[in-house]
């Protein structure tokens, strides 16, 4: 698929999610959150860029391990994302925060100057993932440390029929090979082509919990990667596409709620000094 293209589909298809993304996904997302700022070992007065920010859920987190000494920069494609983290700092009262909008295949900071690279949950989405891990590495000083997080197998995943319900009704070119990076050693082997050294892989597995059948397709559908698609819906594709995921995600409703299995990869490295 046409790089160009795909960092468009994102871009909207993101800002399309925005307003739905923390209410859908932060709750199930805090376990890969937590394991990440884990492996990042942020210290007070530290200097952290948090690539494919979203709304700042990791980067207000970071802002935090560092307080008011250090200073994070958060970047995003989607306009939206990035002016929700904007509008949050600013009613929150973070000086030390900063969000723009950005390519991160080709991140406007210059080398060197950052002690943690993060990106929670974005490398899927990126045309060259390569080419992101080695923006990470470039913008860190020497021994400054990237940690990233992705979606695991596609088969612990309970979630990813949402793809090919979705691909049937509407074509989304969202990404094809949205779990490749969770297979196997994929995503080690990419911070070690960027020159990462003591690089490090866990795997964790962990319930989505959503409340109800609404939550559950609000997620799916309104608050992730094929917002864009699902925007395009009239009732009855809709209608149909949700009940087609709810067939798929059955048999981990219990009640009115789902627990649905995820898995997440997180790899951290080190910067050669």
């Amino acid at each position: 698929m046409d790089a160009k293209l795909q960092r468009r589909i994102q871009r909207y298809g993101w800002d399309k999610a925005a307003r739905h993304y923390e209410t859908a996904w932060e709750r199930q997302l805090a376990p890969a959150h937590r394991a990440l700022l884990d492996a990042a070992g942020l210290q007070s007065g530290e200097r952290v860029v948090d690539i494919a920010c979203g709304t700042g859920l990791v980067t207000f987190a970071a802002a935090d391990a560092v307080n008011r000494w250090g200073m994070v920069f958060g970047t995003d494609i989607s306009e939206e994302m990035v002016k929700s983290g904007r509008a949050r700092a600013c009613e929150v009262g973070y000086r030390h925060v900063w969000f723009e909008r950005a390519d991160a295949e080709e991140l406007q900071f210059p080398s060197g100057v950052f002690d943690a690279a993060l990106c929670a949950l974005g490398l899927m989405y990126m045309p060259d993932p390569d080419a992101v891990v080695a923006e990470m590495a470039r913008v860190l000083a020497p021994g400054g440390r990237a940690v990233a997080a992705v979606w695991g197998a596609r088969t612990l995943c309970g979630w990813s029929e949402i793809f090919p319900i979705v691909d049937a009704h509407v074509k989304t070119e969202v990404c094809p090979l949205f779990f490749a990076l969770g297979t196997g050693d994929r995503l080690a082997s990419t911070f070690r082509r960027a020159g990462f050294t003591d690089v490090e892989s866990n795997r964790i597995e962990t319930p989505l919990e959503w409340e109800s059948a609404d939550e559950a397709c609000r997620a799916a559908f309104a608050g992730g990667p094929v917002a864009l698609a699902h925007a395009r819906f009239d009732e009855p594709t809709r209608i149909a596409a949700y009940g087609e995921y709810l067939t798929s995600i059955e048999r981990w409703r219990e009640g009115d709620a789902y627990e649905v299995p995820g898995e997440f990869v997180i790899v951290s490295g080190r910067k050669a000094r």
